[in-house]
């Protein structure tokens, strides 16, 4: 069914100088979605749009608007006069290209290395001036770089443990001085960089932090008891220390073994 008042959002947007293209992300782009399912809309710039500017394209078509939110990246956060939620990303075009590139060039970050690159090959252009964000998502769309793979692989291994730094390390010191805080943080990161290997190590672009273990459940290269020990690790972080310790090793463990086996059949 279409939307007649994002449209109408869009067109605004397009005919604004600063704007160079505008694609949909998120859901609303795969078959998870209904018709409540709120819009993720990147507006890529060449120069940033003048904070009232926005404000008064928005009150045109929202019921409810948060403004200039800088949580993340530069956003409006709105609700569209049909009750349909909204999120506004603003992002500079070319600041986006040198990124991504990048990173397919072998640039590994501390987990969620590829989402940005996902991201824009999943997206829907819905706008685009010139031709530049259409040229940049199909230039993405080559088979998983090698280079990258084994670099994501290897920073975020040695992130794990093994290393006076590693996630294990520092888990382990907190469980010790029953510091919840520092447990709860230093397992996320953990689980950002444990993630970050196994998309890389089976060729697949990063989704982002929703839905993790789903999308990863069909995929060919796992650890053994992949969902079992997480889950285990989930339920125990913070009533059985003992077990929770002992599965963090078990992960590592089993994702030592997969990485070994996947060196021998290279």
């Amino acid at each position: 069914m279409e939307d007649t008042v994002f449209n109408n959002v869009v067109r605004a947007f397009a005919a604004l100088p600063e704007v160079e293209a505008i694609a949909l992300g998120g859901s609303r782009v795969t078959s998870q979605f209904d018709a409540s399912s709120d819009y993720d809309l990147y507006i890529y710039v060449a120069h940033p749009i003048d904070v009232d500017i926005r404000r008064d394209l928005l009150r045109q078509y929202c019921s409810y608007i948060e403004l200039d939110n800088q949580y993340w990246e530069t956003e409006d956060d709105c609700v569209l006069a049909n009750g349909i939620p909204i999120d506004i990303l603003y992002r500079n075009l070319a600041d986006i290209s040198s990124q991504v590139e990048q990173v397919k060039h072998g640039l590994a970050y501390n987990g969620y290395t590829t989402c940005v690159w996902n991201n824009i090959v999943t997206s829907k252009v819905l706008y685009d001036a010139e031709g530049k964000y259409t040229a940049l998502k199909e230039s993405l769309e080559i088979p998983y770089p090698e280079t990258l793979r084994k670099n994501i692989i290897e920073k975020n291994r040695n992130l794990l443990s093994g290393q006076l730094p590693s996630y294990d390390q520092q888990i382990r010191k907190a469980v010790q001085r029953q510091d919840l805080p520092s447990v709860s943080h230093r397992t996320a990161a953990f689980i950002e960089s444990y993630f970050d290997i196994l998309f890389a190590l089976n060729r697949m672009f990063h989704p982002g932090e929703k839905r993790m273990m789903e999308k990863l459940r069909n995929a060919p290269l796992l650890p053994d008891q992949f969902e079992e020990n997480l889950r285990t690790l989930f339920a125990t972080e913070f009533t059985d220390p003992d077990a929770f310790l002992q599965t963090l090793q078990q992960i590592i463990d089993n994702l030592d073994r997969l990485l070994e086996q996947d060196r021998v059949n290279e």
